[in-house]
């Protein structure tokens, strides 16, 4: 067969032009592959980077996107193939990545948080899955009288570590004893924070935590007690030549005491001072007073103040100057609240001729008497003393004799303290020229009876000035009760119809609506004294136990008395537990009466919340009527012919009728010398007024001289008064009996 040229060329054509487009398309898949892999790398890294991935590598080769590098966690992994898969197809995806090995899981921390109070325990925090939660609260209700128990804790399954069995054992009997606390419980360590009603009932909670803790456990704890009260609320603060000191202190709340600290600080005091915080304060501006009383004997540079309650003494040495002092005073009377009353004094030189004559004396509100001051002689001094301790409960005297003093001083001395005798509690100043009485009393006519009473004893020129404050809650007309009324009374209300409660539990059995209402009527003026609400209990049961339910018992009645609208703010609850019985608790009748709520006082102080009114200043110049007593002579078996004679006291020697109304009930029947049973003949002018029979003075006689014998003189000690001092067979003084004019005549 015959080559044919024309097709071989055409062939050669065809293989050619194939081979030239297979090139081509070889060129352009390359070309498209590198395009692909180039912008798979590039979306895929910028995936990664964004998701932050940083530790994932990745590659291309052709359509395949190779993913390698070591993920932290499955986890990582997992996030890091679903952030490509959201730029490629996930089947282009070649996971080469490795994941790290993980590191041993470390056992958590353990802890335990016991918190208890009045409403109940609450556990909190994590414990070992083989700890027994069932056994704990079990424990807890059945060893304490928390009204609940709250579980709040987790598991975690890891081994129990060493120390935890003991130091969760231990928390639950710390639980059981301190009643107000936060526990905090460890392997190997507890931590106490608690409160306590007493300072012995801390002392008895921290000895039983050191009996019962374990050897090996250690013991952090932190016990607090409440504030003890203190009755009268006192702070005395001096300045002499021994330095600056507290003699006391009293604070109401930390921030009062810090202040009352700094201030002192300031005024001079060196080294650590301790200042009691307490309750009874009587008024919240307790360290306000404080802080400007001690202020100004700073500012004085010598002296004392002294707060009791809510009566301010302030006190400057004579090195002090009058205007100085005066200035100081008027300062602190218009800073002081308006609840404190201020008596300021500055002393007098010791010599005599160096200033004037004075006599000081001051009643506290438990009816002390204090005196000082300058008395004529030894023999006037016991007279004085006896005379005040006739009056008064306890008298404290530093009377010194000087023979210098005028005419009639001891009959002013003596009439200013039966004037000041009749007042809850106040002060008096004596001079020649002036008495000053000031001080609280509960009868609104105080101010005209002490002026008649200087009246009656220093007759007509006596010049005086009167401040008294009137105080209802003394006031025996308006019958408001006292702390110890109020206590009785309620203690009489919850005997007579006693609030019950079921048994174990500190819920109220049955409807108190009747016994509150009888409360409630007893508050209605008693409500400014600080009262307890003391829970008892019998001795069935453990001791915490008894405590818990007396507290809590306790609580329920003041709360149901506040939401009865009874005032609470002065009451407190306290649970005494079994420790004070009244009864045995052998028998059902003494464990029933062990079984109890009482109130209880705990200061006689009234709590003032608003300032007392400010006392009416009354001076002025006494005066005298004539008046005249007779004596009926045949009464006596007198002769009536014998004319009777008439003993003349001079008006003008007040002395006179004040040394006579001394010793009337020691001078009946001893007249002109004559022994009879009634006064034999003499009828006696008598000054203005009604007339008031003092009790007798102890130790004291005096005869009275008629007219025609010597005359009194205008000095009253030339009278001569044979003292005898008191000893414990002497007896006490008597009022005059009733009716003794009477039977005289």
């Amino acid at each position: 067969m015959t080559d044919d040229p024309h097709k071989r060329s055409t062939a050669f054509a065809t293989i050619v032009v194939l081979a030239g487009a297979g090139g081509l398309c070889w060129m352009a898949a390359t070309a498209t592959a590198r395009f692909i892999e180039e912008r798979s790398l590039q979306d895929v890294s910028v995936a990664l980077d964004t998701g932050g991935y940083e530790w994932a590598d990745v590659a291309t080769n052709g359509l395949q996107v190779q993913l390698s590098g070591t993920a932290p966690s499955e986890v990582q992994r997992f996030r890091a193939m679903t952030q490509v898969a959201a730029v490629v197809d996930p089947s282009r995806i070649i996971d080469e990545m490795q994941v790290a090995t993980p590191d041993a899981i470390t056992p958590p921390d353990f802890s335990v948080e016991l918190l208890r109070n009045d409403e109940g325990i609450s556990l909190i925090g994590l414990v070992p899955a083989e700890t027994d939660r069932l056994a704990v609260v079990r424990n807890l209700q059945s060893e304490t009288a928390a009204p609940q128990v709250v579980d709040l804790l987790e598991a975690a399954d890891f081994p129990t570590p060493d120390g935890w069995s003991e130091a969760l054992e231990f928390g639950l009997r710390a639980a059981q004893i301190a009643r107000h606390a936060k526990i905090s419980v460890a392997p190997g360590l507890i931590t106490i924070n608690a409160i306590t009603d007493s300072a012995a009932e801390k002392a008895r909670l921290e000895t039983a935590l050191r009996r019962t803790k374990p050897a090996d456990l250690v013991l952090v704890s932190e016990i607090s007690a409440p504030r003890p009260v203190i009755a009268p609320f006192t702070l005395r603060f001096v300045i002499d030549e021994e330095g600056v000191r507290f003699d006391a202190c009293a604070a109401d709340t930390d921030v009062g005491r810090d202040r009352i600290l700094a201030a002192a600080r300031t005024a001079g005091l060196q080294g650590p001072t301790g200042c009691t915080i307490g309750l009874g304060s009587p008024s919240p501006d307790w360290s306000n007073a404080a802080v400007q009383a001690i202020s100004t004997v700073a500012g004085l540079g010598a002296g004392a103040v002294t707060l009791s309650d809510a009566d301010i003494a302030l006190f400057a040495p004579a090195s002090v100057e009058r205007d100085i002092f005066d200035a100081a005073v008027g300062q602190l009377e218009q800073d002081l609240p308006a609840v404190f009353s201020l008596q300021a004094e500055l002393e007098q030189p010791a010599d005599a001729d160096a200033g004037p004559v004075e006599f000081i004396a001051s009643v506290a509100p438990d009816q002390t008497l204090y005196m000082r001051g300058r008395i004529t002689d030894q023999r006037m001094r016991e007279a004085v003393d006896s005379f005040a301790g006739s009056r008064f409960d306890q008298v404290e005297s530093t009377l010194r004799t000087d023979d210098s003093v005028p005419g009639g001083w001891t009959v002013r001395v003596i009439a200013a303290l039966e004037a000041v005798a009749t007042l809850r509690n106040g002060a008096v100043t004596v001079t020649p020229e002036l008495v000053r009485i000031t001080g609280t009393s509960g009868n609104r006519n105080a101010s005209e009876q002490a002026a008649s009473t200087l009246s009656q004893r220093l007759g007509a020129g006596a010049q005086y000035e009167l401040a008294i404050r009137y105080d209802e809650r003394l006031d025996p007309l308006l019958g408001l009760p006292s702390g110890d009324e109020c206590v009785a009374q309620l203690n009489t209300i919850m005997s007579e119809s006693a609030i019950g409660f079921e048994p174990n539990k500190s819920v109220i059995a049955g409807d108190p609506a009747e016994t509150l209402g009888r409360l409630s009527e007893a508050m209605d003026n008693c409500t400014v004294f600080q009262i307890e609400l003391s829970g008892h209990t019998d001795s069935q049961g453990s001791e915490g136990f008894n405590a818990d339910l007396s507290r809590a018992r306790a609580q329920a009645v003041l709360t149901a008395m506040v939401e009865a609208d009874i005032d609470g703010t002065n009451l407190t609850a306290r649970g005494y537990g079994e420790s004070q019985p009244v009864a045995s608790n052998e028998t059902e009748e003494g464990r029933e009466a062990n079984r109890r709520i009482e109130f209880r006082l705990l200061s006689d102080a009234p709590v003032r919340r608003e300032a007392l009114p400010e006392p009416v200043v009354v001076s002025g110049v006494t005066e005298e009527e004539q008046a005249t007593t007779h004596v009926d002579h045949e009464a006596e078996g007198e002769n009536p012919d014998e004319a009777p004679q008439q003993v003349a006291v001079d008006d003008s020697d007040p002395a006179s009728d004040a040394a006579i109304a001394e010793a009337d009930s020691q001078t009946d029947g001893a007249a002109d010398g004559n022994e009879a049973t009634g006064i034999g003949g003499p009828d006696i002018t008598m000054p203005a007024g009604p007339y008031v029979h003092s009790p007798a003075v102890v130790g004291v006689a005096e005869a009275v001289v008629s007219q025609s014998q010597t005359g009194l003189d205008a000095d009253e000690e030339n009278v001569r008064l044979p003292v005898m001092t008191p000893d414990e067979d002497t007896p006490r003084p008597e009022p005059r009996p009733a009716g003794a004019d009477e039977g005289a005549e």
